[in-house]
């Protein structure tokens, strides 16, 4: 299994946009989603311009499947034209223990 952490920060006047992208992208995948893969995203309570994306894939070949996703290509690119406060951070993540399989 591969489990992947993006986080980032927008401008407060681009959380309602980045949240509208995430959902186009969230939409797509339901429409047709990627087997073997599970894709969250969250914000922080305590700071709602902060963004958490979790992906977690059987494999980094199913991982990969996301940048074939017209609509994730979008929210990248509009992601990076609004100038984050904070620029995406990824972290690799490692599997302690999960009630779920992939």
């Amino acid at each position: 299994m591969k489990a992947v952490k993006v986080q980032y920060t927008v401008k407060p006047e681009y959380v309602e946009e980045n949240k509208e992208n995430i959902r186009k992208v969230m939409d797509a995948l339901k429409s047709n989603p990627i087997d073997g893969m599970q894709y969250s995203s969250y914000t922080d309570e305590d700071n709602p311009g902060t963004f958490i994306h979790i992906n977690m894939a059987k494999d980094g070949d199913t991982m990969a499947k996301l940048t074939d996703v017209p609509e994730f290509t979008t929210f990248r690119m509009a992601l990076k034209a609004s100038e984050p406060v904070a620029p995406p951070k990824s972290t690799n993540l490692s599997l302690v223990g999960a009630a779920f399989e992939l």
